[in-house]
């Protein structure tokens, strides 16, 4: 699997964490049938909600050391070469 290839499946799975999240805190907010429910409805948008974190927060992190490694990996290139541009 390719590093681009990679990158797309984490920002989707970060897409849908964020709108797992919204749905959530839509049902527990604003939605009638989920006051009706009462103590189902809770779980039910508490359960979107955590299923939403899940997908969210780990691709954050992962993705954050991907871009901090590619970072690192363009300031090397860059001193190696000016390295051989000097001598």
């Amino acid at each position: 699997m390719t590093q681009n290839t990679l990158l797309n499946m984490l920002k989707i799975s970060i897409t849908i964490g964020l709108c797992l999240i919204a749905l959530g805190i839509y049902l527990h907010l604003f939605s009638e049938k989920m006051h009706q429910l009462g103590v189902t409805g809770i779980i039910i948008s508490a359960t979107c909600i955590a299923i939403g974190f899940i997908f969210s927060l780990p691709t954050k992190i992962f993705l954050t050391i991907l871009l901090m490694k590619r970072e690192a990996d363009i300031k090397a290139a860059h001193t190696s070469h000016n390295e051989t541009k000097s001598h």
